[in-house]
């Protein structure tokens, strides 16, 4: 089951993650073991009309909006408590 997270606008969330969040822009990562542990991944992915900002809170998920699909990706990091607040994540 995805995780999202929302914000005002239906288009550039990553920069309002940021400005709203204090999240930070980030790489790609390949592994939630590059990710700091108190900080959640967010990738940010462009659906046309919208973008979604889906919190990568397992590998699988990770794996998952990684994989190459043709849709523009970016990704954030952001302080994990708040992102799971955000997203409604239980674990």
């Amino acid at each position: 089951m995805g995780y999202y997270i929302e914000v005002p606008q239906s288009k550039g969330k990553a920069q309002q993650l940021v400005a709203l969040h204090n999240a930070k822009i980030a790489a790609c990562l390949t592994s939630l073991d590059e990710v700091p542990d108190d900080q959640a991944l967010i990738c940010i992915v462009d659906n046309g009309p919208f973008e979604a900002a889906g919190y990568c809170y397992s590998q699988q998920e990770l794996d998952d909006f990684s994989s190459f699909d043709g849709r523009f990706k970016q990704w954030v990091l952001m302080d994990k408590a708040l992102a799971e607040k955000l997203s409604g994540y239980k674990e």
